[in-house]
């Protein structure tokens, strides 16, 4: 399945606001707390949602907070971002649904306010949705621009070219590597040090294809214009070479199918172990 367009989503506008709502809702309610517990980050908090009007506002203001130097203003990140968000309702649809995928499948993560304000792999697929509205509306260069700040503030390089789902969920984010014509679907997870790159000089369509409900773990490559099928499970350090079948887990260098499960969704579990496999076929070792 491909990265799904908003206007394809079986979504009333009344159960879309009030998603937004509750999630406005509940960003502004732990913010409220945190300033009470650390006054000394009142400007953090006031700045990037207390004063903020709409949740879409403090998104586009806290990725701008992050991304601004001398040569792009927040004020131009911002209007940039709201004139996306005005010809594509889907970069605020999507901004919902990667946060709230960030809350749902990190265990480490407990309030909203903390991907908001602090990860990097949320702030890093914001951006890179705002490159790919500038992409292909022929603001090539800014794209560019913000995609060599974008990688040099969080740490992860993705062509703007590149096609992305909704409810995606960056763990860590750190050293992430998208190609220009690589495509992501719906409801997948990545670790840190993963790329999905070419396999040597071609042209044209040469990056992988990850469909819905993937989980890639840490430091996976996977490389040439192959397809990572709905709900496959790629172990850590894995070296992807050939298509993935879907529900499938991969692993090794070359990878190879170690299983298939077809009512596994590794993406939402998050489990890049399994009881009959080694340990450290899925995992770094020290």
């Amino acid at each position: 399945m491909r990265p799904s367009p908003c206007h394809l989503m079986l979504v009333h506008p009344d159960q879309a606001s009030a998603v937004t709502d509750a999630l406005w809702a509940r960003l502004r309610h732990e913010a409220e707390e945190a300033y009470q517990r650390e006054p000394k980050l009142a400007s953090l908090f006031f700045d990037s949602i207390l004063n903020q009007p709409s949740f879409e506002a403090a998104v586009f203001h806290r990725v701008a907070a992050r991304l601004k130097n001398d040569t792009i203003s927040l004020p131009l990140i911002v209007q940039a971002f709201a004139k996306a968000a005005e010809d594509d309702g889907c970069l605020v649809e999507a901004a919902k649904a990667d946060i709230s995928a960030v809350l749902d499948r990190d265990p480490a993560c407990t309030r909203l306010m903390e991907p908001f304000l602090y990860f990097k792999g949320f702030h890093a697929i914001q951006t890179h949705r705002l490159n790919h509205w500038l992409w292909n509306h022929g603001e090539r260069d800014f794209a560019l621009y913000l995609q060599s700040r974008s990688s040099e503030v969080f740490q992860t390089d993705i062509h703007p070219a590149a096609k992305f789902g909704h409810g995606i969920f960056l763990d860590h984010a750190t050293g992430l590597v998208v190609g220009e014509t690589a495509e992501v679907g719906d409801d997948v997870s990545m670790l840190h040090h993963v790329t999905l790159g070419g396999s040597g000089k071609e042209s044209g369509d040469r990056h992988p294809k990850i469909r819905r409900g993937v989980v890639i773990g840490a430091g996976a490559a996977i490389l040439g214009n192959i397809e990572v099928g709905e709900h496959a499970r790629v172990a850590a350090g894995s070296v992807v070479l050939k298509a993935v079948p879907a529900h499938a887990t991969v692993a090794g260098v070359p990878a190879k199918v170690m299983r298939i499960v077809d009512n596994d969704v590794p993406s939402k579990s998050m489990d890049q172990t399994l009881n009959d496999l080694a340990y450290q076929s899925f995992n770094y070792t020290i």
